[in-house]
C-alpha cells in the first residue's frame, strides 16, 4: 500500500513516485520478507542472487529516488482526419449489450542510474490501465551496463553504453551505439524516456521496420537494453571504457 498524494513532477516533467510506508506492506514472497524485515537493503543484491521480483513494494522500498512516466503510443481522433498522439490506446470490443471500450498504456519507470523497467497495462478505465503499467514496468526491473564505448571519446566516464547492441520486436529493429560526450540522445522520442530514465546521456541509434507501431518500438529499445547485460566483457575493456553496472555509488 501507499500513501496517498498526488506524484511529484521534476524540471523535465518526469513524474516522481509517492511515499512508501513500508510498515503498510503485507508481504508474501520470500524475497518481499527479507526487503521488509531489512535483511536485503540494496537492489543491487536482488539482482546479484538472482532473484525474480514479484512485488512492487520491493522496488518502491529499494529504489525511494524511482520516477516513472507514459509513453505515447495511441492517437487521438482530429478534426479534419488527424489527430495527436496520446499515452492512451482506445479499442472496443463489441457485445450484445453494444461496444464496451478498453484502454491500453505503457509505462517507463528508473532512477536514472542504472535501473530501468517497461510495462503494459490494459483496463476499462484509464486509471487502472496507468497503474497496471507502473505495476508491471516495476516487476520487468533490469539492470544494465553504462560506460563510454565511444572510439571519439574515450573519456572513461559513465555517460552512454559500451558497446553498439540490438533489440528486435515484431519488424522493428533498434541499433543503439555509443556517442561521445555532449552528443545527447539521438533517438526516436519515445525511446529517449527510456533510456534517460536509465541513466544513459550519449548515445546515437539506427531504427528499420515498421517505426510507426510505437509499442514494438519501445520495446525493441528495451530489449536492445537487456542485451547490454549479455555480452560477457574483458577486465581490461571495464576499467578503460569506465563500464558500471547499476548504480554508480
Amino acid at each position: 500500500m501507499r500513501k496517498t498524494g498526488a506524484p511529484r513532477v521534476d524540471e523535465s516533467g518526469i513524474k516522481k513516485e509517492r511515499g512508501f510506508d513500508k510498515s503498510l506492506w503485507a508481504s508474501k514472497t520470500e524475497l518481499g520478507k527479507k526487503v521488509k524485515n531489512g535483511e536485503i537493503t540494496d537492489i543491487k543484491e536482488v539482482f546479484d542472487q538472482g532473484f525474480r521480483i514479484m512485488e512492487e513494494q520491493i522496488v518502491d522500498a529499494l529504489i525511494p529516488e524511482l520516477q516513472s512516466d507514459l509513453i505515447m503510443i495511441g492517437q487521438s481522433k482530429g478534426k479534419f482526419g488527424g489527430g495527436k498522439r496520446t499515452i492512451w490506446k482506445q479499442t472496443q470490443r463489441k457485445t450484445s449489450e453494444g461496444n464496451k471500450p478498453s484502454f491500453s498504456t505503457v509505462a517507463v519507470v528508473g532512477n536514472k542510474d542504472g535501473y530501468v523497467g517497461l510495462g503494459k497495462g490494459k483496463a476499462q478505465e484509464t486509471v487502472p490501465a496507468r497503474e497496471k503499467a507502473n505495476r508491471q514496468a516495476k516487476l520487468n526491473l533490469i539492470r544494465i551496463k553504462t560506460g563510454c564505448g565511444s572510439w571519439e571519446c574515450g573519456c572513461g566516464e559513465s555517460h552512454s553504453i559500451p558497446f553498439k547492441v540490438t533489440g528486435k520486436v515484431g519488424s522493428v529493429i533498434v541499433n543503439l551505439m555509443p556517442a561521445p560526450k555532449g552528443t545527447g540522445l539521438c533517438v526516436e522520442k519515445e525511446c529517449s524516456k527510456i533510456l534517460a530514465l536509465a541513466g544513459i546521456k550519449d548515445v546515437y541509434s539506427k531504427t528499420m521496420g515498421q517505426t510507426n507501431t510505437k509499442i514494438n518500438l519501445v520495446y525493441a529499445c528495451f530489449e536492445a537494453l537487456k542485451n547490454l547485460g549479455k555480452v560477457k566483457i574483458r577486465p581490461e575493456f571495464v576499467k578503460k571504457a569506465g563500464i558500471i553496472e547499476g548504480k554508480n555509488e
